[in-house]
């Protein structure tokens, strides 16, 4: 099947875009690329503003090259466990029962923004995949219903959602601000709870607000009229997974029982009741214990539980691969001291109210090399709450703003998009005139919010 659309489809905004789409898919390289550039751009910096010499810099790359690695960890479990829950049968159906309430396709396009983006904010996983598996199937329903949707844009919709998801439960920043002995813990002197940052009123209302203003920005962009369109050609839904019903031996019966993974599960959920009602905190390990349980609960046996981690692990491959080298940069940083150099220099532009929003501008350029999140991070948040710490900034706001900018810019930075582009078969310049709308969209949000808390 071929997904490509038409060089002449798209809307006014996407033929604008075209010149930023081709240099896109010219000239920006993998993220793994990104990340071997940075640790040497970072190298050069290190010897060229501290004074460190090659062997010191070496050194202390090679010795920062283990230092994520429960970090790394948690991030590809986030990621393994979202892909899992999106694809277990309860949530594929209902993802098939939600697809049929759009009636127009107008109203197709922030519908299927709005439930990628609630489905980021419960999990960055999760998200990327409801917002792909979400335009398959309204697109599908489309075309038995008699509306024509354009399906680049409806993608990119689903793509959209993922603006918003380290606003949400699974953000690393703050979760790794709130966890104990964390890499950051020396800058912030003691756990910042996710009351402070993730769960606070502002961010909360920023939630909100981005929603609204980039769904509004979606349908106001959206194909009306004698605008071409591109529309998929056949049904592209993927087939819920089927197993093997063939049962001959005892052992075969205990994998295709669902006792194992309920029992298992129901443990599972009585830890997390344990933890909370005990005055647990919420970190990166309860979030992934808390996905873990529900494919527990909501998997038919073991045999489908290996079927979806089979599917689902193929996809943290390159986290995997790139988060030592994340690991070694940060080792750079520290020990050359080029943290604090950097500091320096950000103290010396700012002011205790204008830094957070100069913080989330330059999350949103470091996003473009460090495309994770978590390590994007790891690199960037000892050197803004050092800053931050000297100007007398409260904690959340160098630890929001970096996470608001490394959101910001993944709506034109491929890395995040590929899988969910893999999935439509299309290609990023297909998409990037509408994800652009959303990044000027929400960062209208995001900078207003960061300069509206920072009073």
């Amino acid at each position: 099947m071929s997904t490509a659309p038409s060089k002449r489809s798209g809307t006014a905004a996407s033929r604008a875009m075209r010149p930023v789409n081709n240099l896109v898919e010219k000239f920006i390289p993998s993220a793994l690329v990104f990340a071997i550039v940075l640790t040497f751009i970072v190298a050069l910096m290190a010897f060229f503003a501290t004074g460190s010499g090659p062997v010191l810099i070496v050194q202390s790359w090679g010795d920062g090259l283990a230092g994520l690695l429960s970090f790394m960890t948690q991030m590809a479990l986030v990621l393994m466990l979202g892909f899992m829950l999106a694809n277990t049968r309860p949530v594929r159906k209902l993802l098939r029962a939600l697809s049929s309430l759009p009636k127009s396709a107008l109203s197709s396009y922030p519908f299927v923004f709005s439930v990628s983006a609630v489905a980021s904010l419960i999990t960055w996983g999760l998200g990327l995949v409801v917002g792909s598996l979400l335009a398959r199937e309204i697109a599908a329903q489309a075309r038995e219903h008699g509306y024509r949707v354009h399906f680049p844009m409806l993608v990119a919709s689903g793509f959209a959602g993922f603006v918003v998801w380290h606003m949400g439960y699974s953000g690393s920043g703050p979760l790794t601000a709130a966890t104990p002995d964390s890499f950051i813990s020396k800058q912030l002197g003691a756990p910042l709870p996710i009351s402070e940052t993730t769960f606070s009123t502002w961010n909360l209302i920023a939630i909100v607000a981005t929603i609204v203003v980039v769904g509004l920005a979606l349908y106001l962009v959206a194909p009306r009229g004698d605008d071409k369109i591109f529309e998929l050609a056949t049904d592209a839904r993927e087939k819920l997974i089927e197993l093997d019903d063939e049962v001959s031996t005892p052992a075969d019966r205990v994998d295709a029982s669902r006792i194992p993974t309920l029992l298992l599960g129901l443990m599972l959920l009585a830890y997390l009741i344990i933890h909370f009602t005990k005055d647990g905190t919420l970190t990166l390990d309860v979030v992934n214990w808390s996905f873990l349980c529900l494919i527990l609960l909501l998997v038919r046996n073991p045999f489908e539980l290996m079927a979806l981690t089979k599917n689902a692990a193929s996809n943290v491959g390159e986290i995997l691969l790139q988060f030592p080298l994340y690991a070694g940069i940060l080792g750079i940083m520290t020990g050359t001291g080029l943290i604090e150099v950097i500091s320096e220099v950000m103290i010396s532009i700012s002011t205790p109210q204008t830094f957070g929003l100069l913080a989330f501008l330059s999350a949103g350029v470091v996003n473009f090399f460090v495309p994770s999140g978590g390590g994007q991070f790891a690199a960037q948040a000892p050197i803004m709450l050092s800053a931050g710490s000297q100007l007398g900034v409260d904690p959340s706001i160098p630890i929001m703003a970096i996470a608001y900018g490394d959101q910001w810019t993944n709506m034109i930075q491929p890395f995040w998009a590929l899988p969910l582009l893999a999935i439509a078969g299309l290609k990023m310049r297909d998409i990037l005139g509408y994800t652009t709308i959303v990044l000027i969209a929400s960062g209208l949000v995001f900078g207003t919010t960061m300069l509206i808390i920072s009073v």
